[in-house]
C-alpha cells in the first residue's frame, strides 16, 4: 500500500523518475497540443478536399453531359432546317409528300446511324402526328399532348426529361425543334430522342469506391438515373399534390404514382443553383452516407455522387492513426532518452547517498575503494554533478580524519580518566582510618626486634598479607 501512495505521489519519486517525467513532459504536452492543433487542421482540410473532389467528380459528369445536350441541339437543328424535312412537310399534296418521303427517310436513317446513343428521329406536323420516322411504329401516332410538341409548335427548342415512351417504353430523352418553310412558317416539328441507357450508363461509369455511385434527379427531385433501377421515377422527397398531378397527367413516366424515398436530407438538391454537398441516411438500413452534387446548365437537373460516410472517413482515420502513432513514436524514443539521462544525472547521486549512509553508520572506509571506483568518471565532469561529487569526496575525507582524530583523543581521555581514577582510588584508600591505622601497626611492628624463629622473609610475607585483608576490608565497607 506504501508503494501503491508513493507511485501516485510525485513528491515521493526518486529524482530519475522526476527528471524523467519532467523531460517526458516538457516535449510530449507541447507536441500533444501542436499534433492536435495540426491534426485538426488536417482533418478540416482533408475533409474539405474529400467533399470538394465528390463536387468535381459531380460536375466533371454534368458537364459532360451539357456538352452531350449542347452537340444533340445543335444536330436537332440542323436536321430541322434540312431541305428534305422542309420540301416534305411544305408539299401541298399527298402525292408530293409521297414522292419526297423517300429523301427524307435517307436523310432521317443516315442521322440516326450517325450516333448510337439515337433511338428514334420522327417528324410531325402541325397536327402532332408522326409523318416520317426511322422506326415505323411511330408513323401515324399523335404525340400533341407531349410538351415537347406544344413548346416547339410554339416555336421554341425543347429538351426533356428522361421520359418513358408511349411507343416503344423505353425511357429517353427527346430534343424537339420546329421545322419552318422558306418564308419562316412553323410546318412541323422534327423529334430526335436518345437512349436513355445511353445517358445512365455515362452517369453509372462514375466509381468513387466500391459501394458508391451516381445518381440524377430532374427539377421536381424525381430520380431519372440512377444504378438501382428500383430506385428510378422515386422522388427524395414527397411531391405536392399539383405537381404530382402534372406528371401522372403528362405521362411522364408512365406511371400512376410516384413513390418518395423520404430523405429529406436531400432536399437540398433539388433545384440547386451551385455545388455542394450533404450527409444524409440512406433507407431502409439508414447507413450514414455523403453526397456531392453539382446542377447541368442546359437542363434543370443535379447530378449527385454518393459514397458511404465509412468509406469518406477512411483516409481521415487514417491520418489520425499516423498523427497518433508519430506521437507515440517520438514520446517512446524521449521516454527511452529521458530515463537514460535521468539514470545518467541520478546515478552519482545514488552513490553520493549511499556513501552518506556509509558515513552516518561509521562504515565510510569498508566503501572507500568501491566509492572511488563508481564514481571516478563523475569527478572528471566539468558539471554540477561532477562538482558535487569533488565537494563529496573532500567532505568526506575530511569528515573521516576528523572522526580518526576524534576517536584518537576519546582513548587517550579514556585513559587519562582510568589514570585518575585509580589515583583517586588509591588516595581514598591510603587516607582511609583503618589504613592510617594499619601503618602505624606496621611501624610498630618495624620497630620491634625480629625474632629468632622468624625470618626476614618471612616476615615481610606476614605483613603484605595483612596488608591485603585491610584493604579488602576498607573496600567491603565502602560498598
Amino acid at each position: 500500500m506504501k508503494h501503491f501512495h508513493r507511485f501516485f505521489n510525485p513528491l515521493a519519486w526518486s529524482i530519475a523518475a522526476k527528471i524523467s517525467a519532467a523531460l517526458v513532459s516538457a516535449v510530449l504536452i507541447p507536441m500533444s497540443f501542436t499534433a492536435y492543433y495540426n491534426l485538426r487542421q488536417s482533418l478540416n482540410s482533408m475533409e474539405a478536399g474529400e467533399y470538394r473532389k465528390l463536387e468535381l467528380l459531380a460536375t466533371s459528369t454534368a458537364s459532360r453531359l451539357d456538352q452531350l445536350i449542347i452537340d444533340i441541339g445543335r444536330i436537332v437543328v440542323q436536321v430541322s432546317s434540312d431541305r428534305n424535312a422542309v420540301n416534305f412537310l411544305t408539299a401541298s399534296t399527298s402525292s408530293e409528300q409521297e414522292a419526297l418521303r423517300h429523301d427524307l427517310q435517307q436523310t432521317l436513317q443516315n442521322v440516326s446511324r450517325s450516333n448510337p446513343d439515337f433511338d428514334a428521329i420522327f417528324v410531325m406536323n402541325k397536327q402532332g402526328r408522326a409523318v416520317a420516322a426511322t422506326d415505323s411504329k411511330f408513323v401515324g401516332k399523335n404525340y400533341a399532348f407531349r410538351e415537347y410538341f406544344r413548346s416547339s409548335i410554339q416555336g421554341n427548342s425543347y429538351i426533356s426529361g428522361i421520359l418513358v415512351g408511349e411507343t416503344t417504353k423505353r425511357p429517353g430523352m427527346f430534343f424537339s425543334h420546329p421545322v419552318r418553310s422558306p418564308n419562316g412558317e412553323i410546318v412541323g416539328v422534327l423529334v430526335l430522342k436518345i437512349r436513355g441507357a445511353n445517358i445512365w450508363a455515362i452517369i453509372n461509369a462514375l466509381q468513387v469506391g466500391s459501394q458508391s455511385y451516381a445518381f440524377l434527379i430532374d427539377q421536381q427531385g424525381v430520380i431519372i438515373s440512377h444504378p438501382d433501377r428500383s430506385l428510378l421515377y422515386h422522388s427524395l422527397t414527397p411531391l405536392r399534390p399539383d405537381t404530382l398531378k402534372q406528371i401522372v397527367s403528362d405521362r411522364r413516366y408512365g406511371l400512376e404514382q410516384i413513390q418518395s424515398l423520404n430523405i429529406p436530407e436531400l432536399k437540398v438538391m433539388v433545384k440547386a443553383k451551385l455545388a455542394g454537398h450533404t450527409t444524409y441516411r440512406y433507407p431502409p438500413h439508414q447507413m450514414p452516407r455523403i453526397v456531392g452534387f453539382a446542377p447541368l446548365e442546359q437542363q434543370p437537373w443535379v447530378l449527385g455522387v454518393s459514397q458511404p460516410k465509412a468509406q469518406f472517413a477512411a483516409p481521415l482515420n487514417r491520418l489520425i492513426w499516423l498523427h497518433g502513432s508519430s506521437v507515440l513514436v517520438v514520446g517512446g524514443i524521449t521516454a527511452m532518452i529521458a530515463l537514460l539521462l535521468a539514470r545518467r544525472i541520478s546515478r552519482p547521486i545514488h552513490v553520493l547517498t549511499e556513501a552518506a549512509q556509509a558515513l552516518e553508520h561509521d562504515d565510510f572506509d569498508s566503501h572507500l575503494l568501491e566509492l572511488r571506483q563508481s564514481l571516478g568518471k563523475s569527478t572528471h565532469r566539468q558539471d554540477d554533478i561532477g562538482q558535487l561529487v569533488r565537494v563529496f569526496l573532500n567532505m568526506a575525507e575530511k569528515v573521516r580524519m576528523r572522526d580518526q582524530k576524534l576517536k584518537m583523543q576519546v582513548q587517550e581521555l579514556r585513559i587519562e580518566i582510568d589514570e585518575t581514577k585509580r589515583a583517586s582510588n588509591v588516595t581514598e584508600i591510603t587516607e582511609n582510618e583503618h589504613f592510617q591505622q594499619l601503618q602505624i601497626k606496621i611501624q610498630k611492628l618495624r620497630q620491634q626486634a625480629v625474632t629468632v624463629s622468624e625470618t626476614e622473609t618471612d616476615y615481610y610475607q606476614r605483613l603484605q598479607s595483612q596488608v591485603q585483608s585491610l584493604k579488602e576490608r576498607s573496600l567491603n565497607s565502602e560498598v
